[in-house]
């Protein structure tokens, strides 16, 4: 009995540990792009802009508004948006956070027919994308992204 006693104690003691995992902030920047991702998607564009920072600004000139335009417009030319994201390597350094890795998108046609099936546009794309912390959130602030293949092309 007293053996039987001591496991439900050390039990009871060690639930806690393992039910209780913290998300670490990388894990929280991760989950953003996975937000990106399935609002991409669903073609949810408040779901979208809701994880850019007002502030974005990146070198090609972009901003908040141009980029929510940006998403707009490729909303309206593809019916069928899929992204797969690969290997994020996210980091984390007070307010502010880098996280890179590729994604694969994808569009088809809303008909059922061949090209229904094979995608009518193919992209592989690696991206570096800068966060910062706005009210204990993650927004990115500026993203950079080019197409694989693209930058050994003359």
């Amino acid at each position: 009995m007293k053996k039987i006693v001591s496991l439900i104690i050390l039990c009871l003691m060690l639930s806690p540990l393992s039910g209780c995992h913290k998300e670490t902030e990388p894990e929280k920047v991760k989950k953003v792009i996975r937000t990106l991702q399935k609002a991409a998607e669903e073609k949810d564009t408040r779901k979208f802009s809701a994880a850019i920072s007002r502030d974005y600004r990146d070198s090609r000139g972009n901003t908040f508004g141009s980029i929510r335009g940006l998403l707009i417009a490729y909303f309206y030319q593809y019916p069928k948006i899929s992204v797969y994201i690969t290997n994020i390597d996210a980091s984390v350094a007070d307010a502010s956070a880098q996280a890179a890795f590729r994604a694969v998108f994808t569009s088809r046609g809303a008909a059922e027919s061949a090209p229904a099936v094979l995608p009518e546009s193919l992209g592989v794309y690696a991206f570096d994308v800068a966060f910062k912390n706005e009210s204990d959130e993650w927004k990115v602030i500026s993203a950079e992204w080019e197409r694989v293949g693209d930058a050994d092309k003359p």
